[in-house]
């Protein structure tokens, strides 16, 4: 994983922008991570990820034997 300074951040936060396209930069404070820069596809990418994997769960969790409608769970979920 790349890693940056708080300092160097400040100073061209752009360049870290650019070096966290393909994966996060962890940025530190005295030697300790204390956040991480995400770009924009990739923050986009792992959002789209989770929220596939929680309809997915919601589906897999509701009942249809007790007569729920897959079409009615699917349209609330919004798939």
């Amino acid at each position: 994983m790349n890693t940056t300074t708080i300092s160097q951040l400040k100073m061209n936060p752009s360049a870290v922008i650019a070096q966290a396209a393909d994966y996060p930069v962890a940025v530190a404070n005295r030697n300790t991570v204390t956040a991480y820069v995400v770009g924009k596809q990739l923050f986009e990418r792992l959002t789209a990820y989770l929220e596939d994997r929680l309809d997915g769960a919601a589906v897999a969790s509701a009942d249809f034997s007790k007569g729920k409608d897959f079409e009615k769970v699917a349209r609330d979920l919004g798939i």
